[in-house]
């Protein structure tokens, strides 16, 4: 037999159904950048390993920049930065300002000569070469106290402020050459003797050009020399003299001595010639760096921040045409980026300027092997791929070819292949929701028709006005109204039978209580002994009190019939009311009311018998349970269009969760037997019954006022408008 699946798990698996896609999609695409990043870096470090292979066995590429020394001083080794243009020879230094950055400064650390150990040194300068066309351009900024130029008419150049510059030319003669100019101006410059024990003769050198000015700080000297003539070893000195008198030489700072090639520390100029090979072999994507055995950068090729990528290259979206292309490009793509980032091109690269390069790739190169990392930028806005490959030379590693690549390609892959994923999703998720609304709306109309069923079959007296039509689905909700149809049919034949006892008993008990009454009295026409006429009495008493009974029960029952029947019509209730209590004042003498009814009229419609029977009943209850000697206190006054009765008593408390239910049938809270009565709890069930024909409502509450503890009973009543 075929049974559908419940309602709880059509939804249990369409909704995991509905969260496996988006998940396995999304996960399948981060996978997918995980190949991609793979590809990439094992792409580029095929680019370095191409690269690094047009210079195998090129010495003549590394000599000149001193790749073979075993280990690199800053500030004694030097690097000539390349330079964006040429510099204009004033001494101002304005055009080095963007190379600030670049500068190294010198003071008692670099101090080379001092006359006396005791006098401080006063003098420090800040320095910087570069690289521009086929020139060394450098400049020195000099702070001193004292500055003494050369005498006019002096041959020697050494007795004053000067600049000595040596260097092994590419032929690998040592030479020196000396600045000292007798003023501020166009450089005096000489080449010295190569024997540094001789300062003469000296002849001029032309091929030096710049500037010396004088500052309010010292001075500053600027100049520039071809490339031809400085070699692999280069350094510079300052000779400071303070006396324009005896004009002897204080003391010396410099980038490293001058007097010997083996003092001298190197330069290092990027290679035009390995710019040109890495310039013809890389491509529009990548940033390649030639680095040395020590992290110098001997050329530098390509921008990573600029650069177009080819990833990316085939997913340009042309303008949109069409209305979904509108729509995405307006709606959609604008929601996904709040989830998504776009690869940012105005991210900090911090390696743009370098002039020395580290890193575990780097390291891993150095040891003659292939190697490669992943960094983030400084502003955590994008991601570089570095791969290094070694540069051979007679089996030993000479430099490193670095390849640098961002991922903004893979970022920007992804972020299509995820535009297309949210857009399958969202598709199938709306499809999904619809279908679910659908499904959802269809399960709760059906509730919605059961619980409205539900509640009109039962009325608020618990009575079964109408029967639940059962559903002929076969699914939990068909069961349940099946259930309830079921439940209410028989609950309906339950209340039927209950409401029928009481007329029953009332009638089948008639006759037999006639019977035994009448039986009585004939008996108690008799002359009987003491002893049976108490026994006669004691029957008689019984019957009396069953005769009450069933007129209590037949009371109610006539009532309920009666309401069906009844003709209602317009009257007074404060009349009704009125003449009620000037009633029950006459009635009850030794009960003390105290009474207080508004002067309105308040028409209302219905049956004013009804009304007073009602008031029978509440003062009959409040009397009962009212202390002995205190009021009875009514009121009738008018809210709007309602008239509010009370009748209040000063007594016993209702018990707790009794407020509701003594209005209930065949329900009481007084002893049995009060009175010598019996009481079935059918008085406030009456009450109720008139209440609610003429559409009002009754309540019961607890009064705890100024330590009087009493009960209160309030109806309501709407009032009819006045003619």
């Amino acid at each position: 037999m075929y049974l559908p699946l419940g309602l709880r798990a059509k939804v249990v698996i369409l909704s995991l159904f509905l969260l496996c896609l988006p998940w396995l999609g999304y996960e399948y695409v981060w996978e997918m950048e995980k190949y991609l990043r793979h590809g990439q870096e094992k792409t580029l470090e095929g680019t370095t390993q191409a690269l690094a292979t047009a210079l195998h066995e090129r010495p003549k590429l590394f000599d000149n920049q001193a790749s073979f020394l075993n280990q690199v001083e800053k500030g004694r080794d030097l690097y000539a930065y390349p330079i964006a243009g040429p510099i204009q020879l004033d001494g101002k230094l304005a055009d080095w300002d963007l190379y600030q950055h670049r500068t190294l400064n010198y003071a008692d650390n670099h101090l080379i000569y001092r006359r006396n150990e005791s006098e401080p040194t006063n003098i420090s300068f800040t320095h910087m070469v570069g690289k521009y066309g086929g020139y060394l351009y450098g400049y020195f900024e000099v702070n001193d106290p004292q500055v003494v130029f050369r005498s006019r008419k002096s041959l020697r150049v050494d007795r004053n402020d000067h600049l000595v510059m040596a260097t092994q030319s590419p032929d690998g003669q040592f030479r020196r050459y000396i600045i000292a100019n007798t003023k501020s101006g166009w450089l005096s410059a000489f080449e010295l003797p190569a024997d540094p024990t001789q300062s003469t003769p000296v002849e001029p050198e032309s091929r030096i050009q710049g500037q010396w000015l004088k500052t309010d700080q010292g001075y500053n000297i600027e100049f520039r020399l071809p490339l031809t003539m400085v070699g692999s070893k280069l350094g510079f000195a300052i000779h400071n003299v303070n006396d324009t008198n005896n004009r002897q030489l204080v003391n010396v700072i410099g980038t490293s001595a001058t007097d010997s090639v083996a003092s001298l520390g190197t330069v290092l100029v990027p290679s035009p010639e390995i710019e040109s090979i890495i310039k013809g072999m890389s491509h529009n994507s990548s940033r390649i760096w030639v680095v040395d055995n020590h992290g110098r950068v001997l050329a530098k090729s390509g921008d990573i921040r600029t650069s177009s990528n080819t990833w990316a290259d085939d997913l340009n979206v042309s303008q949109p045409n069409s209305f979904w292309q509108r729509f995405q490009q307006q709606y959609l793509l604008p929601m996904y980026y709040k989830i998504l980032t776009r690869p940012p091109q105005d991210f900090i690269d911090s390696l743009q300027d370098s002039t020395e390069l580290t890193g575990s790739h780097i390291e891993k190169a150095l040891s003659g092997k292939q190697g490669s990392t992943w960094r983030l930028t400084p502003d955590n806005k994008a991601v570089v791929l570095a791969a290094a490959s070694p540069i051979w030379i007679d089996d030993k590693v000479m430099g490193v070819v670095i390849a640098e690549e961002t991922t903004h390609g893979i970022r920007s892959l992804r972020n299509r292949a995820l535009e297309k994923l949210f857009n399958v999703i969202l598709t199938i998720m709306s499809m999904g929701t619809l279908a679910l609304f659908i499904f959802a709306s269809s399960i709760s109309s059906r509730i919605r028709r059961l619980r409205d069923q539900a509640e009109l079959a039962i009325d608020s007296q618990g009575r079964v006005r109408q029967q639940i039509v059962a559903s002929k689905n076969r699914d939990e909700i068909g069961d349940l109204s099946r259930s309830f149809s079921s439940i209410v049919s028989r609950l309906g034949q339950y209340t039927h039978y209950l409401e029928n006892m009481s007329s029953r008993l009332s009638h089948e008990l008639r006759t037999p209580v006639a019977v035994v009454r009448s039986s009585l009295e004939h008996l108690g026409l008799q002359q009987l002994d003491e002893p049976s006429q108490k026994y006669v009495n004691r029957a008689q008493e019984g019957v009396n009190r069953l005769h009450l009974i069933l007129n209590n029960l037949s009371e109610a029952t006539r009532l309920e019939a009666s309401l069906t029947q009844a003709e209602s019509c317009r009257f007074s209730l404060k009349k009704v009311i009125s003449g009620c209590m000037q009633g029950y004042q006459i009635t009850y003498p030794e009960q003390s009311f105290n009474v207080h009814i508004e002067d309105k009229a308040m028409p209302c419609q219905g049956v004013p018998e009804y009304i007073a029977q009602l008031m029978d009943k509440l003062i009959n209850n409040a009397i009962e349970f009212s202390d002995k000697g205190s009021a009875i206190t009514v009121s009738l006054t008018q809210l709007h269009k309602q008239a509010i009765l009370k009748v209040s008593n000063i007594g016993p408390l209702l018990p707790k969760d009794m407020d509701s239910q003594i209005f209930e049938s065949m329900v009481s809270i007084r002893p049995q037997g009060v009175n010598g009565k019996p009481h079935l709890g059918l008085g406030l069930y009456i009450a109720r019954l008139v209440t609610d024909f003429h559409h009002g409502k009754i309540k019961a509450t607890n009064l705890l006022e100024d330590n009087i503890e009493g009960v209160e009973i309030c109806l309501t009543l709407p009032l009819i408008d006045e003619k």
